[in-house]
């Protein structure tokens, strides 16, 4: 019954008017407090005139905190406005008091009522403290009683920074979620040990299960905002080994202008551990850039060519053309469309192999820039179809790159892959082609060619963290082709950011990278995920080592052994300085490649491949054999192929 009458008057806030009538008892006794102060706490002052000044007091005062309005402040909230009008009502009741005492000595109008002006100089400096102190211990006494009624969560900030200082008022005032902040952690040896707003700050390396047993903590919650991505997956890692829930504050950007709530605290998620500090878009250029332009999107049901589109739909384009074969998942993309009321959107299921189908929307729509991320992608897969590779990812390419020329397109961009470093596989192989093919074009008209090279991106179609999530919701295990692999990560809009920053930097002829960081260990990320999902390795979950697939290498580079990184005006995005391209052997080249893969010779296909891109080395592939064999060997149908002219029409100038 008792702790139902405590929750009740919890739950609501104390009356206005018994604000104002606990105030007006404080400052009858502060006055009664400052006369025996005055006369050196002996009763030798005349007592009637006391009771006679009280009424006059009395009626100053609630004057003055009616006019305030010093009692409306909710007690349990009290801060530094309200710390003000308290302040306020006390010094205007010591001016009026002050005038009614001089004029009355003055004017005799009632002898009786003189009040020592040191009795209200004593007066007023009483109730300033008072008045402040006693709302200050009002809320503090609430706070200490919603903690012993409310059973709130027992909770430890990691981090003493601005972000940490501000979860704590945060959580301090928030009611609902019912935490109580008994701690900060930090790893900064000269802050522990201290006290911040009364709690101590701990060390990092005391956090125990017996410290989370013995203090009763159930969530810790990261509020570091600068930490590399390194030290973040370890800090995580060793919480989440204990039994608590690990939480992260996001970003200060994501919320710095609409204040910190307590409901953007959340879980943390492989995202926010890989995710770094988001490219910063100037987004005049990309306004200007993209202002009443005509632009096309291949490959636009795609998550990179989805998020393009999403993106460029934020500027004020003229019209946004989205391509892909993909019938069910570009209807999708123009569902969202259409619901979030974006016009001059066009749609259209096409296949970037077809020519004819590609120049006759070239012809309708005339576009000014292309964002070409059409590609067969899935390194094991395309080991298993080269042809396909090649039709999508080359001569794709060369098809919608060839048509940009033509219809002059001022800008085209091109979406790579890191795996088209030193390739070890048919699809990175590819890639690095279709990277030559626009490369030599960059001096064939008046279009400029700019391509761009990712790692891998979070949450993309058949990418390793969907898979994951998807064999932990199952039980596990989780499968990992290599102990020692590691990859490149960055979500998908910082890559499509990257790409849009590519359009509008490049001059044509670049090769646009991004600076991703450090490589991750998948094995280390596929036990991170098990320990944030709230299980163990290996108790709950455990991974299997499966061996590496068909083209699959362990490590990932983003430049290539003959290629240097030169700096942009943007810290993040570098431009990798490859080789000039002798374009009409290249093209020459392609020729045989095009004709070996109509005739779906395997062999010299790939060794044609191999040929073009010479630091293309199978790994763990059925074509290791092929690199054995001299490429002189490779000469089926090679004289008279090479007799034919090319088919690209090049600008000798």
């Amino acid at each position: 019954m008792l702790k139902k009458i405590t929750k009740r008057i919890i739950d609501n806030n104390a009356p206005r008017w018994f604000v104002l009538v606990v105030d007006l008892y404080l400052i009858i006794n502060t006055f009664i407090l400052a006369y025996f102060i005055r006369f050196n706490f002996q009763l030798t002052f005349d007592t009637s005139k006391l009771l006679l000044q009280l009424p006059v007091l009395t009626l100053v005062f609630l004057s003055s905190f009616l006019l305030v309005g010093s009692y409306k402040g909710i007690i349990r909230h009290t801060g530094v406005r309200d710390s003000i009008n308290v302040s306020l009502a006390s010094v205007i009741s010591f001016v009026v008091l002050g005038t009614l005492v001089f004029v009355n000595r003055k004017y005799q109008i009632a002898p009786s009522f003189t009040i020592p002006i040191s009795i209200l100089v004593i007066h007023f400096l009483l109730n300033e403290v008072v008045l402040i102190a006693s709302r200050y211990l009002f809320k503090e006494a609430y706070n200490r009683l919603v903690s012993d009624v409310q059973k709130n969560r027992c909770v430890l900030i990691y981090g003493t920074g601005d972000a940490g200082l501000i979860t704590y008022s945060v959580l301090k005032d928030n009611r609902e979620n019912k935490m109580h902040v008994i701690g900060f952690v930090d790893d900064n040896k000269q802050k522990i040990g201290s006290k911040i707003n009364g709690l101590k700050v701990y060390d990092s390396n005391s956090i125990d299960e017996e410290f989370i047993k013995k203090k009763k903590v159930s969530e810790i919650i990261i509020t570091v905002q600068k930490r590399r991505p390194i030290q973040l997956i370890e800090t995580v890692s060793r919480f989440s080994t204990l039994a608590v829930a690990v939480k992260i504050v996001p970003p200060v950007k994501s919320w710095i202008d609409s204040n910190l709530k307590a409901h953007h605290i959340k879980p943390v998620k492989i995202e926010d551990l890989l995710g770094r500090e988001p490219i910063a878009l100037n987004n005049p250029i990309l306004q200007k850039e993209f202002h009443r332009k005509v632009i096309f999107v291949t490959g636009a049901a795609g998550s990179i060519g989805s998020e393009i589109a999403r993106q460029v739909a934020t500027f004020g384009y003229q019209h946004l053309v989205l391509i892909d074969q993909a019938e069910s998942a570009l209807y999708d993309l123009q569902q969202y469309f259409k619901s979030n009321k974006r016009t001059n959107i066009t749609s259209i299921v096409a296949d970037v192999r077809n020519k004819k189908r590609m120049a006759v929307i070239f012809d309708q729509y005339r576009p000014d820039i292309v964002f070409h991320a059409a590609a067969y992608k899935h390194v094991p897969f395309m080991e298993e179809n080269p042809f396909e590779a090649i039709c999508v990812n080359v001569f794709g390419t060369q098809i919608i790159a060839d048509l940009s020329l033509e219809y002059r397109v001022k800008k085209f961009v091109m979406v790579s892959t890191d795996k088209a470093v030193n390739p070890t596989n048919v699809m990175g192989a590819t890639k690095r082609v279709a990277e030559m093919y626009i490369n030599s074009l960059r001096h064939s008209g008046e279009t400029k060619f700019i391509t761009t090279r990712f790692g891998n991106v979070l949450g993309s179609n058949g990418s390793v963290i969907p898979l994951f999530q998807s064999q932990i919701k199952n039980g596990g295990p989780l499968t990992v082709t290599h102990k020692d692999i590691t990859r490149y990560f960055m979500t998908i809009p910082e890559a499509c950011q990257l790409v849009l920053e590519a359009g509008a930097m490049g001059k044509g002829g670049e090769i646009f990278v991004f600076d991703m960081g450090e490589s991750i260990k998948i094995f280390d990320l596929a036990i991170k995920m098990i320990q944030l999902s709230g299980l163990r390795y290996p108790d709950d979950i455990d991974i299997e080592i499966t061996g590496l697939r068909p083209g699959e290498k362990i490590y990932e580079e983003l430049l290539g052994s003959e290629e240097n990184a030169l700096p942009t005006y943007h810290d993040k995005i570098m431009i990798a300085k490859v080789k000039s391209v002798e374009a009409v052997t290249l093209h020459q080249k392609m020729e045989a490649l095009y004709e070996y893969n109509q005739q779906l010779d395997v062999k010299q296909t790939i060794l044609k491949m191999k040929e073009i891109v010479p630091e293309f080395i199978s790994n763990n592939s059925e074509y290791e054999q092929l690199d054995k064999i001299p490429l002189s060997e490779d000469s089926l149908k090679e004289s008279e192929l090479r007799k034919k002219p090319a088919k690209v029409a090049l600008d000798k100038k």
